[in-house]
């Protein structure tokens, strides 16, 4: 029985989750679930793992918080790994994706009002997700999210997503317009992947005017899509990059990483964390990169996810409620022609967890160590599902 001194915004919870073990949950009755959404991309390393046990277990007994007053060395250990595998110049971590998404607003605004705009304006997507703060909760393209907290922030153009040519059109007609910010791949929004060309003629267009590219990976980062971050797959570099998610595998962490211009833009009083960049949270983020590093994670979820894709979209081909399977690496998405947000309950029942989002895509983040016979296991209990859905 849910505790009624919670606030109701998460509504009624059916499950109560007490223990997890690699890509198993279990809850207060005993019951095994296979979880294929990893806390909403969060737990890439599976429930429980030992890099991660490990590295909480020793910080904690060596020191949790010190405050940003001082220099931390696992949060400076954890900056150069990172630069090292984004290619990007320095960092502001913080404690969430949304803190993240903030902090590369306030560059986007710090760059405007640098060069004399006096509104400074991003572009944005419809059907985007980038957090539920104030400035991210405007960024976001879904109205459903910002219903009862209107008005959102001025400062930001919307146009469609994938569409690069929208995008030049807006900067053309705004002389304000100082930042483009972009998921490479949607995944609130239903898992829509962009054509592979569209980050380039993004920079390129960025490059022409001036503007910052901003990426948003809170989802798509740390192995994800098959590539550590998303928009290596374009071989680009963005001027301002945020991952949250998948770096702390369950301990709060974020960070808005800049590169050239972008990277100058933030001076001393600027801006600021109490908790952000603690050493427990960036111990654990060094023990997940590591290991993501050494199990070829990244490769493994680009490997697992084509033959989950390939699966699904056979074994669906006839069903007559299925429309496509899309996504890139462990980031799947399977629409279907009709709302179906009551597979998630159907799904529990078989002992299987997914998420349904906008309101007809069945959405799958599985931990990126996915075992070959978990993938299977997957495929057939949900395709059960899809089909009794169907009939």
């Amino acid at each position: 029985m849910a505790s009624n001194a919670l606030m109701n915004n998460y509504g009624t919870r059916a499950i109560t989750v007490t223990k997890g073990s690699g890509s198993w949950l279990w809850d207060d009755q005993g019951k095994k679930y296979l979880d294929a959404i990893s806390g909403i991309a969060v737990c890439g390393l599976g429930h429980a793992h030992p890099a991660v046990t490990a590295a909480l277990s020793e910080q904690a007994a060596t020191l949790v918080h010190a405050s940003n007053l001082y220099n931390l060395q696992p949060q400076e250990q954890l900056a150069e790994k990172l630069r090292a595998l984004s290619s990007m110049d320095n960092m502001f971590f913080a404690n969430s994706g949304a803190e993240a998404n903030e902090a590369a607003i306030k560059l986007a605004r710090l760059h405007g009002n640098n060069k004399g705009i006096a509104v400074p304006t991003i572009v944005v997507m419809d059907n985007a997700f980038h957090g539920r703060t104030m400035a991210t909760l405007t960024a976001t393209g879904n109205p459903k999210v910002q219903l009862g907290f209107t008005p959102c922030l001025d400062g930001f153009v919307r146009v469609p997503f994938g569409d690069a040519d929208a995008v030049e059109a807006a900067v053309k007609s705004n002389p304000n317009i100082v930042a483009v910010l972009v998921e490479p791949i949607q995944g609130e929004g239903g898992i829509h992947t962009p054509n592979d060309d569209y980050l380039k003629q993004l920079r390129t267009l960025c490059d022409n005017h001036d503007l910052l590219l901003m990426l948003d990976e809170i989802q798509t980062g740390n192995g994800r899509t098959g590539k550590y971050f998303a928009y290596q797959h374009a071989d680009i570099l963005p001027d301002v990059l945020t991952t949250a998610k998948g770096l702390g595998n369950g301990v709060p962490i974020g960070v808005c990483m800049a590169s050239g211009k972008a990277s100058q833009l933030m001076q001393p009083g600027s801006h600021g964390s109490t908790f952000g960049g603690n050493p427990l949270a960036c111990s654990v983020g060094l023990a997940v990169v590591d290991t993501l590093q050494k199990d070829n994670l990244a490769e493994r979820a680009a490997q697992l996810g084509e033959q989950l894709q390939h699966q699904l979209r056979e074994r669906l081909s006839q069903c007559p409620h299925f429309v496509e399977v899309r996504g890139k690496g462990l980031m799947i998405g399977i629409e279907l022609t009709h709302p179906c947000a009551q597979l998630v309950a159907a799904a529990a029942a078989k002992g299987l967890l997914i998420t349904v989002t906008a309101e007809r895509v069945i959405r799958l983040l599985p931990p990126l160590n996915l075992t070959d016979n978990e993938a299977s296991l997957l495929v057939d209990t949900l395709v059960t599902l899809i089909e009794e859905f169907s009939s």
